[in-house]
């Protein structure tokens, strides 16, 4: 499906002028929140067709996928990786479509660990039991994997692909197993679909050292069929819970950390809850993201993205790209989420598949 991309020529710019060159000062946007997250989609592919992103009936076999050379290379996306580094990032996001599903993945987890930054991956698990070790080896700090049930039919329902759950959770211990600890494991729920399995997986990952986070379903891309009423709250999310297992909130570890905590008050654990839908967290958003063919988006939700790949192919410098990018987040004003309604959530947005999470 083609996404919108424009080249980047920020309105306060003539065409063809060169943007204003980034003068090392702090980098913030118009509502003054800094660049400190990067989320890197390494591939448009994936072998799951979950409903609310790859639903099938879009993604079928006739769907045209990216040709091997219009995406980023390893080469070009650390040299990316260590530009947005020097402009202040400091956590970087391996993303998909399903990123293990990438050839080699471990290598460009070993070009990007000497960059310093939080180096984390999110993938559905399908394949992690061959790769948790590899990646281990080659430098990758952490690890999320999205399991939305633990029933098998449910959970076969949801990804689309008859994919059993005992292979995904096959990959979280081998993940474990590695010295990734504690995975992270994203649920993403829908009302009448697996929101029965909310105390279900909490009662599962209670006590194992793991932290499960439930995200509320939402509206990214223009296919999913995204509805309100389909929305599980965060609030009902921790009210269920809390009635099996009473729970307390924690502090945020740092400013802008998307999921809320909560801990089991018997010392069971904690889980988290990203509430984008009903409790928007766009005031603190100090995400960029950068497409599978090298596009550079600043909300999840964006109708259009900025071409950084033609810069890469065409001679330009490393200074050059970071005054562009610096340039392109000094105009940021996005805040999709804080004033989401029905007609906003009917708008073309880029697909998740190709922006990643």
């Amino acid at each position: 499906m083609p996404q919108k991309v424009i080249s980047i020529r920020p309105e306060f710019r003539a065409p063809g002028a060169k943007a204003p060159r980034y003068d090392g000062g702090p980098l913030a946007d118009t509502l003054d929140r800094p660049m400190r997250d990067l989320r890197i989609s390494v591939t448009d592919r994936c072998n799951f067709r979950c409903v609310y992103c790859m639903p099938r009936e879009v993604f079928d076999a006739d769907y045209k996928f990216l040709p091997h050379e219009a995406i980023l290379s390893f080469e070009e996306i650390a040299r990316l990786a260590g530009i947005f580094v020097g402009l202040g990032v400091q956590k970087i996001r391996l993303t998909g479509g399903e990123p293990l599903l990438r050839k080699n993945i471990p290598e460009l987890v070993k070009m990007l660990a000497p960059l310093g930054a939080d180096l984390t991956l999110t993938t559905n698990g399908s394949t992690l039991v061959k790769h948790a070790g590899a990646l281990k080896d080659a430098g990758l700090d952490r690890i999320t994997v999205s399991l939305d049930s633990l029933d098998e039919a449910t959970f076969r329902a949801m990804n689309d692909a008859d994919f059993p759950v005992a292979k995904v959770l096959d990959g979280i211990a081998a993940a474990a197993d590695a010295g990734f600890k504690p995975v992270k494991i994203n649920m993403v729920v829908k009302r009448g679909v697996n929101d029965h399995q909310i105390v279900e997986a909490a009662r599962h990952w209670r006590d194992s050292g793991h932290i499960l986070r439930f995200i509320e379903y939402m509206d990214v891309g223009s296919t999913n069929g995204w509805r309100m009423d389909e929305v599980i709250p965060s609030a009902e999310v921790i009210r269920r819970i809390s009635e099996a297992f009473p729970l307390e909130q924690v502090g945020a570890n740092y400013t802008g950390e998307v999921a809320e905590r909560w801990r089991y008050k018997d010392g069971g654990g904690e889980i988290g809850v990203i509430s984008s839908v009903t409790q928007a967290f766009c005031s603190d958003c100090s995400r960029m993201r950068i497409s599978t063919e090298g596009s550079l988006y600043t909300c999840l939700f964006a109708q259009q993205g900025h071409d950084l790949k033609s810069l890469l192919r065409n001679g330009a410098t490393d200074n050059g790209i970071r005054d562009q990018i610096a340039a392109v987040w000094r105009l940021r004003s996005d805040r999709y989420s804080e004033i989401r309604t029905a007609a906003t959530a009917n708008l073309p947005k880029v697909e998740m598949s190709y922006i990643g999470g």
